[in-house]
């Protein structure tokens, strides 16, 4: 059962809430933001869903909500940052803000982040490269809940990444997912609604397939994108392991099964080589590499072309990365946001222990 609910209505709320756990007002704003955009994207497991969980890591002292963000290493076209176990939803585009500054001086900026914490979607964050006409890059590594070909261990996380390529008169191009044949976001939501899990999304304890979207519970693991060895499950493997290793290895952050785990009542990793969760963030000016006109324009033939592909079923045209969420955004600013009844419960729950007023 789902309720709407208007997207500034909901931006409010959760600006309300960051501002009771001591965010500054600008912070407050920009985390809210980030939250807000998953759910008008369609991303509905790593919107106001997850606006309790961050709470919980205040309350367990995991989060700073008035970090100093320091420069730790640079050059003239790359960075590393400490985000000095910031909010993510903060940290994150502080940094990429910071990649695209470094790309207007060298053309292309680089930017690993070590010291923070859960991010959002990282759309949100490679998307604003779009506003300085710029390509972005963005991407986290996160907890171990993810089974290496043939392993029963988890040792990696969803680890996603976003690129973004701005067109002409065209949509930008915007690949946003997870390594993982399914994000773990996308099986909480089945789990808030008591349904099975596709075959070849999770595996349980001793390696075997299951359809029992709790299995992670019982020592059960996600599958890295293409779920089986015959299916190419290794290339999605080492997908999430580049990811692991440009934002936990190369920042200083930790990687592996050493990732701090979202749910505060989790146990952190013992022995963490590094601080925090990571990030990785790029920005690359379009004239860095040719004339901006040319390159907007053969995007524009790209994305059109593709757009035209001979469809198998005429019900079901083809589409770009970033057409299906760019289309919910704009139902959703219409329409509002859909929230399911036990995430209006849990908002709930939070305002009144927080002294403010519900949704």
């Amino acid at each position: 059962m789902e309720e709407r609910y208007n997207y500034q209505v909901l931006q409010t709320f959760a600006e309300e809430i960051f501002l009771k756990i001591g965010c500054s007002k600008a912070d407050a704003e920009l985390a809210a933001g980030v939250l807000i955009a998953a759910d008008l994207r369609g991303i509905d497991s790593h919107g106001l869903a997850r606006l309790s969980g961050y709470v919980r890591l205040w309350e367990t002292g995991r989060v700073n909500v008035l970090p100093e963000i320091k420069i730790i290493h640079e050059t003239p076209s790359t960075a590393t940052i400490d985000g000095d176990k910031g909010l993510g939803l903060v940290v994150a585009p502080f940094a990429m803000k910071f990649a695209i500054e470094k790309a207007k001086i060298a053309g292309t900026g680089w930017v690993a982040v070590q010291n923070s914490n859960h991010f959002g979607i990282a759309a949100a964050h490679a998307m604003l490269a779009l506003e300085h006409d710029m390509l972005g890059i963005a991407m986290t590594n996160a907890s171990a809940l993810v089974a290496p070909t043939h392993s029963t261990e988890r040792m990696l996380g969803t680890n996603p990444i976003c690129v973004v390529f701005p067109a002409g008169e065209e949509p930008p191009f915007v690949a946003d997912m997870a390594t993982t044949t399914a994000a773990n976001g996308k099986l909480e939501m089945l789990q808030r609604k008591n349904l099975q899990a596709p075959r070849g999304w999770i595996q349980d304890g001793e390696g075997n397939i299951t359809h029992d979207s709790f299995a992670l519970k019982t020592n059960g693991a996600l599958l890295p994108l293409g779920s089986f060895p015959e299916n190419g499950s290794y290339k999605g493997y080492a997908l999430g392991s580049i990811v692991d290793i440009f934002t936990g290895v190369l920042s200083g952050a930790n990687f592996g099964p050493w990732v701090p785990p979202f749910p505060a009542y989790v146990p952190m990793p013992e022995n963490q080589p590094g601080k925090g969760i990571g990030h990785f963030f790029g920005a690359m000016r379009i004239d860095a590499f040719g004339p901006p006109n040319l390159f907007k324009e053969n995007m524009d033939k790209w994305i059109k072309r593709f757009r035209s592909a001979t469809p198998i079923d005429t019900e079901q045209p083809v589409l770009i990365p970033g057409d299906p969420e760019r289309l919910t955004e704009i139902k959703r600013k219409i329409e509002g946001i859909p929230l399911l009844k036990v995430v209006v419960e849990d908002l709930n729950n939070l305002a009144i222990k927080l002294n403010i007023p519900t949704i």
